[in-house]
Order: structure tokens, then C-alpha cells, then sequence
């Protein structure tokens, strides 16, 4: 008879654990998560265990019970489905949606951009600079090591990457960044070489990219760009130097120091177009999508000058007359 009411205690015992702890269980998974008020950055490394992250969340003081947090996986079905990469947690999520985030893979992105006009060594300092690739020292690779590491031995990385704002999780390198941008550039210059204008002076798409540089180093208003690329597209058809001052500069590299003075404008470099016929034999800087069109689809019309006004736009003129009159003006200061 003792024995009977010993089990029948022991089973009552039991339930009345069990329940105590489902209801535990249940007050947990309502629970919000502890921690700062601007939340935390859980990283999860790649093999990492669902027992091994809740022990750690615990540790961290986000969670109370790293066994509730297992069992709950496990009655979900999703304990091994946690997916590698850092976490953003709010101190207002509760297990379940935190244990949805770490299976999700939305993980923090962090951006990098890469600006038109700007060269490719400038690109990799601002690569080099960012706090995820710090380390990488890009800039420290030769040209042809850095193109040789992107698959594109013998090519010149100058105008290879497309100036964007590239968004990535912290598990990216920098070399990376420079693959998407590499590829990027392929993209949006071969959609662009499809739709040019006919009897263009430019016979390949590296050529288009290496006009588009000069355009995009000549101004930065979007609506001059087409007028300038007419300008340059014009003179090259008609056997006309391009004269262009960015070109003088990219040539003089280091040595330039914010001023062109007449020696510099008759130095004979690979890329002074007051000197050499025709276009340098690369591009200048990264070039956007408008440079792009602006050297394919050019504004038509009769312009062959262009000086700056000193305001960030240009007066274009279609004699030299006119241009010498113009640059009296604006650059030499003799008035109308």
C-alpha cells in the first residue's frame, strides 16, 4: 500500500515539475532578451554549436536559460540551421525572434564607396582604410600582382572598377570588393557599348572607357557631360588633338602639385594629349555609368572647345576665335 501512494506521489511530483517548468518554459520564450539598450553584435563563426551560442548569450547576459534557448531550437526543428556571420540583437527581441534572426542570415552589412573621378590606388586607400578590411593593404600589391589576383593578368587596373556604394558582410576582403566592382564595370560598359551611337571614332569598348575617364575628369555636372563627350568625339574625328589638362596631369603622377605650367603641357608623356595624337593608352580614373554614355551616345552638334568658367561649369565655343576670346575671359582675366 505504501509503495502505491510513494508512486503515485512520485508521478504527482513529477507533473507538478513538469508543469512548473512548461510554464517556465513559456514565460521564457515571452521574455526579451537582457542587454544594452542599443542592442549588441553577436558574431557566430562558421562550425559554431547551438549548445556552445547559448552558453555564450548566457555568458554575455543576454539570456537566463541556455537550455531553454536549445530546447526550443530543437522543438523547431532548427538546431542546425544556424547560419554564420554577425547579428544585430534589440534588447526588445524575444528567444524565438532571435533564435529566427540567427537562422535568417540577414547579418550586418557594413559599405564601402567607391567615387567617380577618383584613381584606382585612391580606391584602394579607401579600401585599405575601412575598418572591416583593415590589414589588407591593397595598395601595396603592383599593378599586375593585383590584376593577376583578380584573374585579368596583363590588363591595367586604371578605370577596372565601378565607382558604387558596395554593401558586404564582415566575412568580405577587400580583393573582394574589387572583383565585384571589376565586374560590375563589365557590366554596365558592355550594356552601354550595345546601344552607341553609329560612326563613333572609337573602336572598342576599352577605348569608349578610356574617352568616358576624361569626360568624368572634365566635369562633374551631369548635363555638360554629352556636350563634352560631342567636343572630344568631334576632334578625334576630325584628327584633332584632345588637349585636355586631366590627362597632363595623370601623366605628371606624384610630381603634380595643383598647378600645370607650360613646360608640364609640352612634356612628352604616354598620356599628354596635347602631345600624342589620338586617346592615352588607358584610362585616367574610375568612370560612372553617365561618362559612359556620354563618350558613346555624345551630345551632336559643331563644339570643339570647351574652358572652364570657374564655377564647376564650362563655355564651349565652335571657332578658335571664340575659344581664345572665351579664355581671355575666364582664365587670363581680360574681361568680356
Amino acid at each position: 500500500m505504501i509503495g502505491r501512494i510513494g508512486l503515485l506521489l512520485l508521478v504527482f511530483s513529477i507533473g507538478v515539475l513538469s508543469g512548473a517548468l512548461w510554464r517556465d518554459y513559456r514565460c521564457f520564450l515571452n521574455m526579451p532578451i537582457q542587454g544594452p539598450e542599443a542592442g549588441v553584435i553577436l558574431d557566430v563563426q562558421k562550425g559554431t554549436s547551438l549548445r556552445a551560442l547559448a552558453n555564450r548569450m548566457t555568458e554575455q547576459g543576454l539570456l537566463d536559460h541556455p537550455y531553454y534557448f536549445t530546447a526550443m531550437a530543437y522543438l523547431q526543428g532548427d538546431q542546425s540551421r544556424l547560419k554564420a556571420g554577425e547579428y544585430a540583437l534589440t534588447s526588445g527581441m524575444t528567444p524565438p525572434e532571435v533564435l529566427a534572426r540567427l537562422i535568417s542570415g540577414r547579418v550586418v552589412e557594413y559599405s564601402v564607396t567607391l567615387v567617380e573621378g577618383r584613381t584606382f590606388r585612391q580606391a584602394l586607400a579607401v579600401i585599405d582604410a575601412h575598418e572591416v578590411f583593415g590589414g589588407a593593404n591593397l595598395a601595396s600589391l603592383s599593378d599586375e600582382e593585383l590584376m593577376s589576383r583578380l584573374g585579368r593578368s596583363g590588363e591595367h587596373p586604371e578605370g577596372r572598377f565601378f565607382p558604387d556604394t558596395y554593401r558586404f558582410p564582415r566575412q568580405t576582403t577587400g580583393m573582394d570588393i574589387l572583383k565585384r566592382a571589376m565586374e560590375r564595370l563589365d557590366g554596365v560598359l558592355a550594356e552601354e557599348w550595345e546601344q552607341r551611337a553609329p560612326n563613333l571614332p572609337i573602336q572598342t569598348p576599352y577605348e569608349a572607357l578610356i574617352l568616358a575617364s576624361i569626360i568624368e575628369k572634365e566635369t562633374a555636372l551631369p548635363d555638360e557631360r554629352p556636350r563634352i563627350g560631342g567636343v572630344f568625339v568631334r576632334r578625334l574625328q576630325k584628327g584633332m588633338r584632345l588637349q585636355t589638362d586631366p590627362t597632363v596631369i595623370y601623366g605628371m603622377g606624384e610630381r603634380f602639385d595643383g598647378n600645370i605650367r607650360r613646360a608640364d603641357l609640352r612634356e612628352a608623356t604616354p598620356y599628354n594629349t596635347y602631345v600624342i595624337d589620338g586617346l592615352p593608352p588607358t584610362p585616367i580614373a574610375l568612370v560612372g555609368r553617365e561618362a559612359i554614355r556620354a563618350a558613346l551616345r555624345p551630345e551632336e552638334g559643331d563644339l570643339l572647345y570647351f574652358v572652364a568658367r570657374g564655377d564647376g561649369g564650362h563655355v564651349f565655343s565652335r571657332t578658335l576665335d571664340e575659344h581664345n576670346q572665351a579664355v581671355r575671359r575666364y582664365i587670363l582675366n581680360q574681361g568680356p
